[in-house]
């Protein structure tokens, strides 16, 4: 393959959305999203997309030969900090429904499987992740400091559904 700089993608701007695990599911990059909610700002930092796997060694008598090694836990993460103060964003955060302005909180509730999708996009080149079922487990201390935006730290599980964790999708390059 030849080496082409046009290949490189840089995630210059996207988005994160949240719905329901009953939202319709994006088909392609450019699809329009049903059922979703824009999540708006994510901190300067991005977003850090994780897959960790675990494998067992199968050793032969003979020699100790490695004959095999397989995957024996996998998990796909998705971690970023939001930036606005919206229902959407707290909610998701505290893993509760906000009532009349406000949300009890309970530190053991994740708010239960949702979909997400999350866009990363280089002018015409964009990469859609889309997880149709995640859930919140994970959600970073928040420093509330003069001069610092509050944000919301969260990291999405992916959870396996129909044989795949996850799909991906790509336009604007070549095949």
């Amino acid at each position: 393959m030849a080496l082409s700089a046009d290949s490189v993608v840089v995630g210059i701007t996207g988005k994160c959305y949240v719905g329901a695990t009953t939202a319709t599911a994006p088909t392609a990059s450019d699809s329009v999203l049903t059922g979703f909610t824009d999540l708006g700002y994510v901190s300067e930092d991005g977003i850090a997309h994780t897959i960790d796997k675990s494998t067992n060694q199968i050793r032969a008598w003979q020699n100790a030969d490695l004959v095999r090694e397989v995957i024996t836990e996998a998990t796909e993460t998705f971690a970023f900090s939001l930036l606005e103060t919206n229902e959407a964003v707290l909610e998701l955060y505290f893993g509760a429904t906000m009532v009349g302005g406000k949300i009890a909180v309970n530190p053991a509730a994740t708010g239960g499987r949702k979909s997400f999708v999350i866009d990363v996009v280089d002018g015409a080149k964009v990469v859609r992740h889309y997880i149709p079922s995640g859930e919140v487990l994970s959600v970073e201390a928040q420093t509330i400091a003069n001069g610092e935006a509050v944000s919301y730290g969260i990291t999405i599980t992916a959870y396996a559904t129909e044989g795949r964790t996850s799909d991906t999708f790509f336009s604007e390059f070549e095949a």
